[in-house]
């Protein structure tokens, strides 16, 4: 494989290949294998750092479902933009219902952090926004079926779940169940939406040529995922702000 794109030798032929192709492609390359999550779920962070990350990802979190609109737009068939529209409703909740994006900013109010200054995204680093906007013209400029394969990352997401609640309950006393809330509803959500995607892309993708691009769908979000994490740490970690981002306070 390269940073881009599986290798040519990689054997395609039939979707049992695809799937473990997949699947190899999130235990190598998934973003829980960052030193950036090493550090945060170890308890290795301090409270501004960790706030960085709460800040930074609520740019990833809000846009997703506009992310998904795009991919509803992709389709003729109603039947999978009815599938896929319940995204939008996790995310941007519904009336009387608090969606994903609210539980997120719970976690960032719950860590000290102003709500109009998070949602106005003025404080987050280049990279997360560059990063986050080339997921959305993926989708848009992509073929359907790549566009639903960049979902898959949702595979390997419970098990980072699980290893975040476990991990920053047990050692940040500035985190609690109830701010933790975005990660605990996942844990049912993720399976369900991979599941669909999983089941499509091996429907659908009916030659080697379609399964390559839905593999290579597949390291583009991950590299989406880890360039997040590779900016949080070298400006947090590293010490290097860019001009204008968010300084954690003293």
């Amino acid at each position: 494989m390269s940073a881009y794109s599986i290798s040519a030798t990689v054997p395609l032929d039939n979707a049992a290949q695809l799937e473990e192709t997949l699947r190899h492609i999130g235990a190598t390359r998934y973003h829980s294998l960052h030193p950036f999550h090493k550090l945060l779920h170890g308890g290795k962070l301090n409270k501004g750092q960790v706030q960085a990350w709460a800040l930074n990802r609520y740019y990833y979190q809000s846009t997703i479902p506009i992310k998904d609109a795009v991919v509803i737009s992709r389709f003729r068939d109603r039947a999978t933009r009815q599938e896929w529209r319940h995204r939008i409703e996790d995310h941007d909740g519904d009336t009387g219902a608090e969606g994903g994006i609210e539980r997120w900013r719970k976690l960032t109010e719950g860590l000290g952090l102003d709500s109009a200054y998070v949602e106005s995204t003025e404080g987050i680093l280049p990279a997360t926004r560059f990063a986050v906007e080339a997921y959305v013209h993926f989708v848009r400029d992509r073929t359907p079926l790549e566009a639903i394969a960049s979902s898959l990352t949702e595979l390997f997401a419970p098990n980072l779940h699980e290893e975040r609640i476990s991990g920053m309950l047990k050692y940040y006393d500035f985190v609690n169940p109830d701010i933790m809330s975005y990660f605990s509803r996942r844990l049912t959500q993720a399976p369900r939406d991979a599941g669909f995607a999983l089941d499509y892309v091996k429907q659908h993708a009916t030659t080697p040529a379609e399964r390559r691009a839905v593999c290579n769908a597949l390291i583009f979000k991950t590299n989406v995922l880890w360039v997040q994490l590779d900016a949080l740490y070298h400006a947090y970690v590293d010490g290097h702000v860019p001009p204008g981002a968010f300084v954690p306070a003293k």
